[in-house]
């Protein structure tokens, strides 16, 4: 599959919000569903539960992996053992795939909560694993892991069966310092966000590294954390920039293109929450709205086929969702590249 050889990007709009605190607390990562409802993986201290939303935002439904009992997070427990579930991604096979930092291992879930299986252990042989992350599938089915600890990603197939893996610890090309978040594009190609070095770096299928954005800092392309990413059907790098509270949109170069720092207004489940808590009204009602707004710690981004982009916006129980709208560009639709560029527009 080619990409556009440029884009017209029109922009990226605020679309909606979906969740609140009670519903989706700690919202960590963002599963889309083949019928375009969510699948959302909330991690608190003390309760971690996966909550099934409609783009309408509708309770479907969800389940406890940690703690509650009843209706606490979701209406019953996974039977298996769970820890501190990290990410997740939906398989080929329709189930749930999750990476589990406290277990050391991957667990495959039904999207209605049935444990398929779990596989994995603790080490620093190849195959084993200590504080996986980052989560992704190629196109063959195969799991790609962001294995934090040993400073790697590790390849399995859907077994669990060890195939292969890159990476050691360090600040080099190649090199990691936790790796966190995952991405395998449609072509084939590996984007990572390296966390403790600040940065993201792009492999080929076999490992290879091919090139990295970012350093320390709050400056446009600079991260402080990087958390989940993705790539979009543009070839976008949409990249979570956790501690500096936005998101960061990058083209297919690592080029810097813009940010989301936060729209959020109420979504439909808030709305009829607060008109039932006269006391959260009149809090609503007397306070600021502008930082109610923005992103706080978001842990990871998602799209899907229509452009739209889905943030997990942790520090504040949501989903913050976006519309991105691009034109794509033939060669003879847009003049060659210039020797020395500024940009300037009357629109």
């Amino acid at each position: 599959m080619s990409r556009p050889h440029a884009l017209l990007r029109v922009g990226i709009n605020y679309d909606r919000t979906l969740g609140m605190r009670r519903l989706t607390n700690t919202a960590t990562d963002i599963v889309i569903d083949g019928d375009g409802s969510l699948h959302i993986l909330c991690r608190g201290e003390n309760l971690v539960f996966i909550r099934h939303l409609s783009m309408n935002d509708d309770d479907l439904g969800g389940f406890n992996l940690v703690g509650g009992g009843g209706a606490v997070g979701g209406s019953f427990k996974v039977e298996g053992e769970f820890r501190w579930p990290a990410a997740m991604v939906l398989g080929k096979d329709g189930n749930l795939w999750l990476s589990d930092e406290g277990t050391h291992r991957v667990s495959v879930l039904t999207v209605d909560g049935e444990l398929v299986s779990q596989w994995g252990e603790f080490g620093n042989e190849p195959g084993q694993m200590n504080r996986p992350s980052g989560i992704a599938h190629d196109t063959d089915g195969n799991v790609y892991v962001a294995d934090t600890l040993n400073h790697r990603v590790q390849k399995f197939t859907g077994s669990g069966k060890f195939l292969s893996s890159f990476g050691e610890y360090g600040s080099a090309d190649g090199q990691f310092d936790m790796p966190w978040g995952i991405a395998i594009d449609e072509l084939g190609d590996i984007f990572v966000s390296d966390w403790r070095n600040d940065r993201v770096q792009k492999f080929t299928s076999e490992g290879e590294f091919v090139f990295s954005f970012g350093r320390t800092g709050s400056a446009d392309g600079e991260f402080n954390r990087p958390a989940g990413l993705t790539v979009d059907k543009d070839g976008d790098i949409c990249v979570a920039d956790w501690a500096n509270h936005r998101v960061q949109l990058f083209d297919q170069t690592g080029r810097f293109v813009e940010k989301l720092i936060g729209d959020a207004s109420l979504g439909r489940q808030a709305r009829e929450y607060m008109i039932t808590n006269l006391v959260a009204m009149r809090l609503r009602e007397m306070t600021s709205l502008e930082p109610q707004k923005r992103l706080r710690w978001p842990t990871s981004v998602q799209t899907d086929g229509d452009g739209r982009l889905y943030v997990a916006d942790y520090g504040s129980h949501r989903i913050q969702v976006y519309k991105k709208e691009t034109l794509p560009l033939s060669a003879d639709e847009i003049a060659a590249i210039p020797r020395s560029h500024t940009l300037y527009t009357q629109f």
